[in-house]
């Protein structure tokens, strides 16, 4: 059996995971790709240029985490006017005043509304329970996030990537 087709179809079903987890007020705003072959190349080009461009540390690194990846899992948290509960935990005292707060900044679009991150963070967490359960090698990463989104490769306001492999040794860890 050849390795890659083998950790797509885990990313697959880690897209699915994330798909079906438990979305605050019933709402879904996630959006979901799974990205392979050149794309995964060109992520990683891209992540190891703007790097250099904008001096940020550590693109590189985890662009040399990318190349060693069959797939890439892109879960991203689009455009959210709140859910009405008018909370405050975004900072803001409604989710009127939060919605018209929104705009880009550097790497990714914000505010964002709390309750709809936390989506995003607990669909993430079932996408990689997912991949531990099949023993493919994963890592959430913040900085291939950053390229996904200038590359328009998800459209989403924030965004975050789980690189995914199956070798001898997990090429995200040793870092």
């Amino acid at each position: 059996m050849e390795m890659d087709k083998a950790v797509i179809s885990v990313g697959e079903l880690m897209a699915l995971s994330a798909r079906t987890a438990p979305k605050a007020a019933g709402l879904d705003y996630i959006e979901i790709e799974l990205i392979k072959g050149d794309e995964v190349k060109k992520l990683a080009e891209a992540m190891r240029a703007y790097g250099v461009e904008s001096g940020r540390k550590n693109f590189d690194r985890d662009a040399r985490g990318v190349d060693a990846s069959a797939a890439v899992l892109l879960l991203g948290l689009r455009r959210c006017a709140g859910i009405g509960l008018n909370c405050g935990a975004c900072g803001y005292q409604t989710c009127a005043e939060m919605a018209a707060s929104q705009r880009e900044f550097s790497e990714f679009a914000g505010p964002n509304c709390a309750w709809k991150m936390q989506d995003l963070g607990i669909a993430l967490g079932s996408a990689v329970k997912t991949a531990s359960i099949h023993n493919v090698d994963n890592r959430i990463m913040y900085r291939i996030g950053v390229l996904a989104r200038k590359l328009g490769m998800v459209n989403a306001d924030t965004v975050i990537g789980v690189p995914l492999s199956a070798m001898g040794k997990n090429p995200y860890f040793d870092r």
